[in-house]
Protein backbone atom coordinates (compact mmCIF):
# COMPACT_ATOMS: atom_id res chain seq x y z
CA UNK A 1 0.00 0.00 0.00
CA UNK A 2 1.56 3.45 -0.57
CA UNK A 3 0.65 6.14 1.15
CA UNK A 4 2.11 10.00 0.77
CA UNK A 5 3.98 11.22 3.68
CA UNK A 6 4.98 14.80 5.10
CA UNK A 7 7.52 15.95 7.17
CA UNK A 8 7.32 19.32 7.78
CA UNK A 9 7.97 21.13 4.12
CA UNK A 10 8.77 18.14 2.52
CA UNK A 11 7.22 15.41 0.83
CA UNK A 12 8.70 12.09 0.73
CA UNK A 13 8.15 9.57 -1.67
CA UNK A 14 5.58 6.42 -0.90
CA UNK A 15 6.66 3.36 0.92
CA UNK A 16 7.40 0.53 -1.64
CA UNK A 17 6.45 -3.01 -0.36
CA UNK A 18 8.72 -5.08 -2.41
CA UNK A 19 12.42 -5.44 -0.62
CA UNK A 20 15.61 -5.62 -2.73
CA UNK A 21 16.85 -8.51 -4.19
CA UNK A 22 20.88 -8.65 -3.55
CA UNK A 23 22.88 -11.43 -3.03
CA UNK A 24 23.40 -13.18 0.31
CA UNK A 25 27.55 -13.49 -0.18
CA UNK A 26 30.30 -10.28 -0.62
CA UNK A 27 31.75 -10.51 -4.27
CA UNK A 28 35.25 -10.01 -2.87
CA UNK A 29 35.75 -12.12 0.30
CA UNK A 30 32.42 -14.64 -0.20
CA UNK A 31 31.53 -13.87 3.60
CA UNK A 32 28.15 -12.79 3.73
CA UNK A 33 26.20 -9.64 3.73
CA UNK A 34 22.71 -10.58 4.67
CA UNK A 35 21.24 -12.51 7.81
CA UNK A 36 22.30 -14.71 9.29
CA UNK A 37 25.32 -14.10 10.10
CA UNK A 38 27.72 -15.97 12.45
CA UNK A 39 27.89 -15.15 16.14
CA UNK A 40 30.76 -13.09 17.40
CA UNK A 41 30.33 -10.31 14.94
CA UNK A 42 29.16 -6.75 15.73
CA UNK A 43 27.99 -3.72 13.57
CA UNK A 44 28.73 -0.55 12.44
CA UNK A 45 27.14 1.83 9.78
CA UNK A 46 28.52 4.90 8.66
CA UNK A 47 27.57 7.82 5.55
CA UNK A 48 30.29 9.77 4.41
CA UNK A 49 29.25 10.35 0.76
CA UNK A 50 29.72 8.03 -2.49
CA UNK A 51 28.97 4.37 -1.08
CA UNK A 52 31.09 3.01 -3.75
CA UNK A 53 34.38 4.37 -2.43
CA UNK A 54 33.40 4.30 0.89
CA UNK A 55 32.37 0.25 1.00
CA UNK A 56 36.17 -0.07 -0.27
CA UNK A 57 37.51 1.59 2.51
CA UNK A 58 36.16 -0.63 5.22
CA UNK A 59 36.34 -4.42 2.81
CA UNK A 60 40.11 -3.60 2.75
CA UNK A 61 40.37 -3.84 6.60
CA UNK A 62 41.34 -6.79 8.99
CA UNK A 63 38.95 -7.79 11.22
CA UNK A 64 36.06 -6.97 8.57
CA UNK A 65 33.70 -9.84 7.94
CA UNK A 66 31.61 -8.15 5.38
CA UNK A 67 30.12 -4.86 3.92
CA UNK A 68 27.46 -3.55 2.02
CA UNK A 69 25.80 -0.35 1.19
CA UNK A 70 22.08 0.34 1.15
CA UNK A 71 20.30 3.29 2.45
CA UNK A 72 19.65 4.59 6.41
CA UNK A 73 18.23 7.80 8.30
CA UNK A 74 15.20 7.95 6.27
CA UNK A 75 11.30 8.02 6.10
CA UNK A 76 10.38 6.00 2.86
CA UNK A 77 10.78 2.36 3.20
CA UNK A 78 12.60 -0.11 0.53
CA UNK A 79 13.39 2.86 -1.40
CA UNK A 80 15.46 2.69 -4.85
CA UNK A 81 18.53 4.62 -5.94
CA UNK A 82 16.45 6.47 -7.82
CA UNK A 83 14.05 7.43 -5.31
CA UNK A 84 16.75 7.92 -2.82
CA UNK A 85 18.53 10.19 -5.42
CA UNK A 86 14.95 12.26 -5.98
CA UNK A 87 15.81 14.28 -2.24
CA UNK A 88 12.78 13.08 -1.53
CA UNK A 89 13.37 9.81 1.15
CA UNK A 90 15.43 11.38 3.52
CA UNK A 91 18.06 8.86 3.66
CA UNK A 92 21.98 8.83 3.33
CA UNK A 93 24.15 6.76 1.14
CA UNK A 94 25.75 4.23 4.30
CA UNK A 95 27.72 1.17 4.50
CA UNK A 96 26.64 -1.61 6.88
CA UNK A 97 29.61 -3.22 8.44
CA UNK A 98 30.10 -6.40 10.00
CA UNK A 99 33.36 -6.88 11.96
CA UNK A 100 34.92 -9.32 14.31
CA UNK A 101 35.57 -7.17 17.68
CA UNK A 102 38.36 -8.98 18.72
CA UNK A 103 40.37 -8.69 15.55
CA UNK A 104 39.46 -4.99 14.96
CA UNK A 105 38.11 -2.12 17.33
CA UNK A 106 35.74 0.33 16.67
CA UNK A 107 37.53 3.38 17.32
CA UNK A 108 39.31 1.94 13.99
CA UNK A 109 36.56 1.99 12.05
CA UNK A 110 35.87 5.29 13.17
CA UNK A 111 39.45 6.32 12.52
CA UNK A 112 38.95 5.21 8.80
CA UNK A 113 35.61 7.37 8.62
CA UNK A 114 37.09 10.72 10.21
CA UNK A 115 40.22 10.73 7.79
CA UNK A 116 38.32 9.16 5.03
CA UNK A 117 36.19 11.96 3.85
CA UNK A 118 35.53 15.63 4.57
CA UNK A 119 32.65 15.68 8.14
CA UNK A 120 32.41 20.15 7.66
CA UNK A 121 30.89 19.29 4.70
CA UNK A 122 27.21 19.59 5.39
CA UNK A 123 24.56 17.93 2.53
CA UNK A 124 28.20 16.93 -0.03
CA UNK A 125 31.19 15.49 -0.12
CA UNK A 126 33.43 17.01 -3.04
CA UNK A 127 31.77 17.25 -6.25
CA UNK A 128 28.53 14.96 -4.51
CA UNK A 129 26.28 16.86 -3.63
CA UNK A 130 22.04 16.41 -2.11
CA UNK A 131 21.09 14.95 1.11
CA UNK A 132 22.44 11.52 0.52
CA UNK A 133 25.63 12.30 0.60
CA UNK A 134 26.04 13.86 4.04
CA UNK A 135 27.83 12.67 7.21
CA UNK A 136 26.30 10.25 9.50
CA UNK A 137 27.17 7.77 12.09
CA UNK A 138 24.47 5.48 13.67
CA UNK A 139 25.45 3.74 16.80
CA UNK A 140 23.89 0.51 17.30
CA UNK A 141 24.62 0.24 21.30
CA UNK A 142 25.67 2.77 24.33
CA UNK A 143 29.23 2.02 24.17
CA UNK A 144 29.31 3.10 20.35
CA UNK A 145 27.71 6.20 21.41
CA UNK A 146 30.24 7.16 23.59
CA UNK A 147 32.73 6.47 21.67
CA UNK A 148 31.44 8.46 18.47
CA UNK A 149 30.95 11.52 20.61
CA UNK A 150 34.59 11.18 22.42
CA UNK A 151 35.93 11.06 18.93
CA UNK A 152 33.69 13.64 17.28
CA UNK A 153 35.05 16.11 20.40
CA UNK A 154 38.69 15.20 19.73
CA UNK A 155 38.38 15.25 15.46
CA UNK A 156 36.77 18.38 16.20
CA UNK A 157 39.42 20.49 18.00
CA UNK A 158 41.86 19.23 15.24
CA UNK A 159 40.05 20.49 12.12
CA UNK A 160 40.05 23.52 14.05
CA UNK A 161 43.75 23.93 14.02
CA UNK A 162 44.06 22.96 10.91
CA UNK A 163 41.46 25.73 9.48
CA UNK A 164 38.23 23.70 8.91
CA UNK A 165 34.76 24.65 10.29
CA UNK A 166 32.41 22.88 12.79
CA UNK A 167 31.70 19.37 12.06
CA UNK A 168 28.48 18.55 10.03
CA UNK A 169 27.95 15.13 10.82
CA UNK A 170 24.88 13.74 12.37
CA UNK A 171 25.19 10.83 15.21
CA UNK A 172 21.64 8.96 15.44
CA UNK A 173 20.77 5.30 16.75
CA UNK A 174 20.26 2.88 14.50
CA UNK A 175 16.81 2.30 13.29
CA UNK A 176 16.29 0.62 9.70
CA UNK A 177 18.69 -0.25 7.31
CA UNK A 178 17.82 -1.07 3.55
CA UNK A 179 19.61 -2.78 1.42
CA UNK A 180 20.84 -0.60 -1.95
CA UNK A 181 20.63 -2.83 -5.77
CA UNK A 182 22.85 -5.68 -6.47
CA UNK A 183 25.14 -3.66 -9.13
CA UNK A 184 26.23 -1.14 -6.18
CA UNK A 185 27.09 -3.98 -4.05
CA UNK A 186 30.98 -3.96 -3.88
CA UNK A 187 31.19 -1.69 -7.18
CA UNK A 188 34.56 -0.59 -7.20
CA UNK A 189 35.83 -4.71 -7.31
CA UNK A 190 33.20 -5.07 -10.00
CA UNK A 191 34.24 -1.81 -11.77
CA UNK A 192 37.54 -1.11 -10.91
CA UNK A 193 38.18 2.13 -12.79
CA UNK A 194 35.09 3.91 -11.40
CA UNK A 195 34.05 6.33 -10.00
CA UNK A 196 35.74 7.27 -6.38
CA UNK A 197 34.55 10.84 -5.25
CA UNK A 198 35.42 10.12 -1.25
CA UNK A 199 38.42 12.28 0.04
CA UNK A 200 39.55 13.28 3.47
CA UNK A 201 41.05 16.51 4.45
CA UNK A 202 44.59 15.10 5.06
CA UNK A 203 43.38 15.74 9.43
CA UNK A 204 44.94 12.71 11.01
CA UNK A 205 42.71 11.08 13.93
CA UNK A 206 45.10 9.43 16.46
CA UNK A 207 42.87 9.49 18.98
CA UNK A 208 44.31 8.87 22.49
CA UNK A 209 41.60 7.72 24.68
CA UNK A 210 41.05 4.72 26.65
CA UNK A 211 37.28 4.46 25.37
CA UNK A 212 38.32 4.33 21.96
CA UNK A 213 41.10 1.88 22.55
Amino acid sequence: MFNKKSRGNTDYLPDRTQLMDVPNLHFVNGNRIAPPFPDGLASAMFGMGCFWGVERRYWQLQGVYSTSVGYAGGVTKNPTYRDVCSGRTGHAEVVFIKYAPREIKFGTLLKTFWEGHDPTQGMRQGNDIGTQYRSVLFYFDSTQHKEILCSLEEYQRRLKQAGYGEITTEVKPFAEYFYAEEYHQQYLAKNPAGYCGVGGTGVTCDIASPVLG
